[in-house]
């Protein structure tokens, strides 16, 4: 009997684990449903996939929350391509805002009268204006090329238009679509000449053929020749007279720049933000856009702020952590909106009741930061974000805690003596506990040499599973 009781008493607890274990699982799906902020890896839809690549396009922001509705024309593509392949000349019908998160790639951009090059990297951000020409070729021997843009349409709000020059079995170069006299006027030759070219189908083996009709029938949206292998030579080829991203300005109007080559707007040793704002940038400003890369080291926190005018579309692209996000309860649903729009029309007044939205992130998760709504990031490990911000010009950071650009602690003390349960005197004294400024620890270490005194022998038994 003195045997059993041991066994059965970790059994016992390893039964108590598994059942919380499985409770906070289904709560935190459950959570990562109902949060209208957070857009998981797999709400994308695949415009193109082969073996050397895909283009995977996310959810439409304002299909997803009526409080999305600034939105309704931006969108988010993410690019991927294996080493030594390159993503075929095209155009859109939207501007596009690019932005590396790893891998190394040449870049090459036409004007009518002029053709540039540039290596770009992990960290390099460049504007492609609606009716760029332009093609990328990932130049890396081993590294797979992600790159992240986002899309703001010129014709349709949401909705964008590839034009490639090269055709595939299922999706026709464009010159196509002009008629046999206008193409022989063009360009001064017998159109057969064209035809073969131009516009022809790249002649493929029969086996070739079946393989790829095969492939079809997994993946419907399959085109082939949009992200094609590439040699050596071609690629060196590519890399003569390419530039590199200015490391000295971020002035310029064409050319890449690179997020991590300035001093970060933020920094100390639990993370580094880096930041560059549509007044720095000429590339940005038409667009009213800034961009972002938001380094946070393990158990660290990016302390609680807010944006006074910009909405902030952030990805997370290496690393797990944790995201809480204040809003009103139920304000992304439909109802709530039209009960607030009669209220307006009656001229009451409805109780707002705040709620927390909290998520975990993993690699390849987008949340959104609406203007106004108080945020904090934590990472579980080392956690790299990559945000463009709307509507940014003007765009004021404030953080609610920390022992710099503490929005709280500008107040005046006799309206702290009314705002707040606590004297002016406590507020004050709460506000200098925290010495860090924009990231500090997550546990402080204070807590937890009081956890660790507190733990007894069922908590150590416990962590052994």
């Amino acid at each position: 009997m003195t045997m059993k009781a041991p066994f059965q008493l970790l059994m016992l607890l390893g039964i108590v684990f598994l059942a919380s274990s499985v409770c906070v699982s289904s709560r935190q799906h459950d959570q990562d449903q109902e949060n209208p902020f957070l857009f998981k890896s797999n709400r994308v839809q695949t415009l193109f996939e082969n073996e050397n690549g895909h283009i995977r396009l996310l959810q439409r922001f304002d299909k997803r929350s009526q409080i999305f509705e600034n939105l309704q024309n931006y969108r988010l593509l993410e690019y991927n391509s294996k080493p030594h392949t390159l993503f075929l000349p095209q155009h859109n019908d939207a501007d596009f805002i690019l932005a590396v998160l790893s891998g190394k790639a040449i870049l090459t951009v036409l004007t009518p009268n002029d053709r540039n090059s540039f290596n770009i990297e992990r960290g390099d951000t460049i504007k492609l204006p609606a009716g760029t020409i332009a093609y990328l070729a990932n130049r890396d021997d081993k590294e797979d090329l992600k790159v992240l843009d986002l899309i703001i349409p010129v014709n349709r709000p949401g909705q964008f238009q590839s034009f490639l020059l090269s055709g595939s079995e299922n999706h026709q170069a464009f010159l196509s679509g002009f008629s046999k006299n206008i193409l022989e006027a063009s360009f001064n030759a017998d159109y057969e000449e064209i035809e073969r070219v131009l516009l022809e189908e790249q002649k493929k083996d029969p086996q070739h053929r079946r393989d790829l009709r095969d492939r079809r029938k997994r993946h419907q949206s399959e085109e082939a020749n949009v992200i094609v292998k590439v040699s050596r030579e071609q690629i060196e080829e590519l890399r003569k007279n390419a530039k590199s991203s200015s490391k000295k300005s971020v002035s310029s109007e064409s050319e890449p720049f690179n997020l991590g080559d300035r001093n970060p707007i933020y920094s100390n040793k639990f993370g580094n933000f880096f930041e560059i704002t549509p007044e720095k940038n000429p590339q940005l400003q038409d667009l009213d856009i800034l961009v972002n890369a938001v380094e946070i080291k393990e158990g660290s926190l990016l302390l609680p702020h807010y944006n006074s005018r910009a909405t902030l579309i952030v990805t997370a692209v290496e690393g797990k952590g944790e995201f809480e996000l204040v809003g009103q309860r139920n304000e992304n649903q439909q109802e709530q909106r039209e009960e607030d729009e009669e209220d307006e029309e009656e001229g009451q007044e409805r109780s707002r009741q705040v709620q927390r939205y909290k998520a975990r992130l993993s690699p390849g998760d987008v949340f959104v930061i609406p203007a106004g709504h108080p945020v904090a990031v934590s990472a579980s490990s080392n956690l790299y974000l990559v945000g463009f911000g709307i509507n940014a010009e003007n765009n004021q950071r404030n953080f609610l805690a920390g022992e710099e650009h503490n929005v709280i602690s500008q107040i005046h003390r006799s309206v702290k003596e009314l705002a707040f349960p606590g004297s002016a005197q406590q507020v004050d004294r709460l506000l200098k506990n925290q010495k860090q400024s924009y990231f500090a620890n997550a546990q402080p270490q204070k807590w937890e040499e009081e956890s660790q005194r507190k733990k007894g022998p069922i908590s150590s038994i416990l962590e052994a599973f």
